[in-house]
Formats: structure tokens, sequence, C-alpha cells
């Protein structure tokens, strides 16, 4: 069984620990980088972010507003006690079982998450668009035999589930939870002990079950929010991604509830539900996609967004032409960062004066970071190459050692991201790994070209990929949703083709357009260019 430093586990089930990727093929963890990576060999993250919370005494402060109501952090804590007796005594849960959770952005969803770790449990969210075959494939892949669902996605749940499913939202669950103690003790677990699996969303395929220890979730709370974002106590969170995608849980429940701050939780939450929910609820940071501020910046002549005092996008690289517009519209610096679900969160980011429009960022502290080539060499400033990444967290999926000898290497984690980094310490993103189209031997980052097409104001989206040509080996292609009132012609093609010779190199002009009602996404938000390639074979 894999040995991680932490101390003995308190799992009695292990088959995650089993699971693990052989030692050699595990990332090269770094807790040196901040003082506050020093955690104790025992920790439970359930209990550092909930209970001391209490202890501190921030029992009645509020933790979560959302439409019809709020709750404060003693009755997060009390319904989270609660269910863990459900858990344990009605339920059979060992530490080390897996839950798979399912449900939208409210408290209870969020009290069943703590619930579920702070039984010593491994929390499995899943988005609550999933249909049955993609919760079978979790299910199965992570042995999963209990379930916690919202009653109003049951089905699919049930349908994929072989085993016991059980329902919250005035439904089974609150039955149960009756007449149990609003205190628990929690798991003494390691901080090696596996918390969560967070599935991977799609973008390259399959999804891949990334594996969590308690200190990574403590980690993630401790770097890019107090040295990058810099919240407050007053501070009142909001933010689109579901808790699924491991940017909402970081942005919606950790890291405002590492400082005793407050978070509005939204179950529908596409921009215009998210921008009436930041004017009602008075947010002052939010968290969300690339494609939600160019959406929102439509909508702000309705709205009050007065309260804001920062902004995060991540998810998907953060177009520049959508930086400036949103700038200019609400004299904001959207923080633009760049994580992973294999890395939990936030690793390279910028904010404030410290942001320079069109870099990604520099390297949050506690981590580490280079480019380089094909070989794994570290390559010189301003050379395009493979972003690779050291420190407190790091890539373990789930039973996959073919997967994680190609994203761990030599310790480093390639996150399959082309960037170059500057003189000073910027990294530029170029493209997806696989989203770098070479044609007639030279290369052309596909997003540079989706970041110009996207200034024109015909075009609403855009996604370019490669595609085969005899003469080029691949030529640029780009597909485009047109904004309303504009229509697809041979005139249009001319025209945006004309325009990105004007603004970039012409060789790196769209040979091809093709115009469509709609691109593929994943449930985050995420343009999905694999599956424009695969309708091209």
């Amino acid at each position: 069984m894999p040995r991680l430093p932490g101390g003995p586990t308190a799992h009695v089930d292990t088959f995650c620990r089993e699971l693990l990727p052989p030692a050699e093929l595990l990332p090269e963890m770094d807790y040196s980088g901040i003082p506050e990576l020093a955690y104790p060999d025992r920790i439970n993250c359930a209990a550092e972010l909930l209970d001391a919370r209490i202890a501190a005494g921030d029992g009645e402060r509020i933790v979560f507003h959302f439409p019809g109501g709020r709750w404060t952090y003693r009755e997060l804590l009390e319904t989270a006690n609660r269910i863990a007796h459900v858990l344990v005594e009605d339920l059979g849960l060992v530490p080390g079982n897996r839950v798979l959770l399912r449900g939208f952005n409210n408290p209870m969803m969020a009290a069943c998450w703590f619930a579920i770790i702070k039984a010593g449990g491994i929390v499995v969210c899943t988005m609550p668009l999933l249909r049955s075959r993609e919760l079978a494939y979790i299910a199965e892949k992570a042995k999963i035999h209990l379930a916690l669902t919202d009653v109003r996605i049951r089905e699919a749940c049930e349908e994929a589930m072989n085993g016991r499913v059980v329902t919250f939202q005035s439904a089974e669950l609150e039955d149960l939870m009756r007449g149990k103690p609003a205190t628990f003790d929690n798991c003494d677990t390691a901080a090696d002990d596996i918390s969560m699996i967070g599935f991977t969303s799609g973008t390259t395929g399959n999804a891949k079950g990334t594996v969590h220890l308690h200190r990574d979730v403590m980690a993630v709370c401790d770097c890019f929010p107090p040295y990058v974002l810099k919240p407050r106590r007053d501070d009142i969170f909001a933010g689109s991604p579901p808790f699924a995608f491991t940017y909402g849980l970081g942005g919606l429940i950790l890291f405002p509830m590492r400082i005793g701050a407050s978070a509005v939780l939204l179950e529908q939450s596409a921009p215009p539900q998210l921008i009436q929910g930041i004017q009602d609820f008075r947010a002052t940071v939010v968290f969300t996609a690339p494609t939600a501020y160019r959406a929102m910046l439509g909508m702000l002549e309705k709205h009050d967004l007065s309260s804001l005092r920062a902004c995060v996008s991540a998810g998907e690289h953060l177009p520049l032409p959508t930086w400036d517009s949103w700038r200019q519209a609400t004299g904001l610096r959207i923080i633009d960062g760049i994580g992973s679900t294999e890395m939990l969160h936030i690793f390279i980011s910028e904010s404030g004066d410290g942001i320079k429009p069109g870099a990604t960022g520099r390297v949050v502290p506690g981590y580490r970071a280079r480019i380089v080539d094909d070989h794994g060499h570290e390559v010189p400033i301003g050379t395009v190459g493979k972003l690779a990444v050291k420190g407190p967290t790091g890539c373990r999926y789930l039973d996959d050692p073919e997967r994680q000898a190609g994203y761990v290497q030599n310790g480093w984690n390639l996150t399959g991201d082309s960037f170059f980094q500057d003189d000073e310490g910027y990294f530029w993103y170029q493209a997806r790994t696989d989203d770098m189209i070479i044609s007639s031997g030279i290369n052309i980052s596909g997003v540079e070209v989706e970041n110009v097409l996207l200034e024109h104001p015909k075009v609403l989206e855009c996604g370019v990929i490669g595609v085969p040509d005899p003469e080029r080996g691949h030529v640029v292609k780009a597909f485009i949703v047109l904004r309303p009132g504009n229509e697809g012609s041979p005139e249009l093609v001319k025209e945006l083709q004309d325009y990105v010779k004007s603004v970039i190199a012409p060789y790196k002009y769209p040979r091809q357009i093709e115009f469509a009602e709609s691109l593929p996404r994943t449930l985050t938000g995420k343009l999905q260019r694999f599956r424009l390639r695969e309708e091209q074979k």
C-alpha cells in the first residue's frame, strides 16, 4: 500500500489508497514554500473549516445566503453533525467508504459534503446534470455503494447505483436526521488520508478520478486566497461553478469558510441568475468563467454591481478582449488564474496592480512552475513549451497508471497547457498542448486566433482547431456562433478572415470557417475542442 507522509491511516476501507499510483509515478510534494503549509500529522479538513469556526466564536456569523434564507455557521455544523450520525449509525459508513454526492449549490448539499468527511468518508461530488450512464461510470470506477442525492434529480442516480440511494431536500435524509445529536466526534484522520475524489470535467475524453487528501484541501485554502485574492471576513462570495467543479468548491465553500466569511449559493447560476444574485445579495467577490463575464457585459446597465471588489476567472483561458471590456465597464481588473482538477485549485495567478493584461499571472506562493520541452528540460525565457508545476498539491489518478504517467513526469505535474514565461516571471497562455496547430511547420495558437475573432462585433463565441490538409498538414478552422441579428454568409467569412489578417500575422487566419448555433462545452463551461476535432474525422 503506498505510503504518504502524515501518520497511520484512519481508513478501515483502504480501496482508494490501494489504487493510488505507484511511488515512482507520484508527484513530488513540496510543503516548504510558505509557513502555512506545516500542518500536523493528524487533521480532518472538515473540522478545520467548520468546527474551528465555532471554536473561534463565529457560530452566529452567516455562512450561506440563498434565495429565501440564510444559514449560520452553527446551523451548518449541527446539520452536518446530524447527517454524520445518519451515515455511521443508519447507513453503515466506515472510514474510507466513498459516498457519491449529487445536488445543486445549496446549504443542504454543503452540509452533506462536510458530514461525509467528518465521518471519515471520501466525498465524490458530481454535477447535477450528469446522466445515469456517466454516474454509473463514476460509481464503478470508485466502487461506490452509497449516494446522497437531491430528491429532484434522484432518478438518474437510482438507475446508476448498485447500492443505497438516500435523498435529501425534505426527503428521506431529513427523516433519518430527526432526533440525532447536534454534536459528533469527528474521525481522527491523518493529514494524508483521502478526503475527496474529483472527477475531471472531460475536455479530453473519459473523466478521470483525481484523489485529494485532507492536507490538500487545507493547502489550497492557504495559498491562492491569502496571497493573491486577499479576502476579508466581511466578504460575500458568489459564483457560478457547481460544488463538483473544484473551482466552485474552493470559491464558494473552502475559501470563505477558512476566514469566517460567507457565500451566496444559487441553484441556478447562468449569467442572468448570477448577475441578479450579485446585485440582490451585495456580493463582493465573484468566481466564474470568461464566458459568463462576456455574457454579463450586456446586462450591466440593468444591474447594480457596485458591491463587487474582486472578480476571479478560471476554468479556461481569459481572452484579453473580455478582460479589457470588463475593466472599461466596471473599473474592476479580473483576476485570471489557472488551476486543474488534478491540482485541486489555482496555482498561477495575480491580482491588483500586479496584473499584466493578457498574462495569466505569476506562480502562487507555495508552488513552483517552469516551462519544459518534450524531454522535461527547462526552456529559455520567452520560449513556448509545456507548463510543469510542483507544490503542496499534485495529481494522483485513481487506478489509472497510464494517464498518471502522462501527467506526472520526473516529479512534476504537466498540466497539458502550452505557455511561455517572460523575464518578469509572468506566464502567458498559448493553448492546450493538444490544441496547438502546426500548419506548414509553423506553430499557431488556436486560442490566439479565438481571441482576435472574439474582438469582432459580430462574433459571440468561437472555437478554433486544426483540421487535416493535404498541402499544409493542418489548417486553421474556426467554428463561430454569431451575435443575434447576424447571419453567416460567404461575405461574412471573408470579412472575418480579413479581420484576423489585419490584427495578427496573416498566416494565422482561419482558412475555414463554419457557423454554428452553439459550441460543445462541459457542464462547467469549458470549450470541448476535442469534440470539434472528432466531428471533422
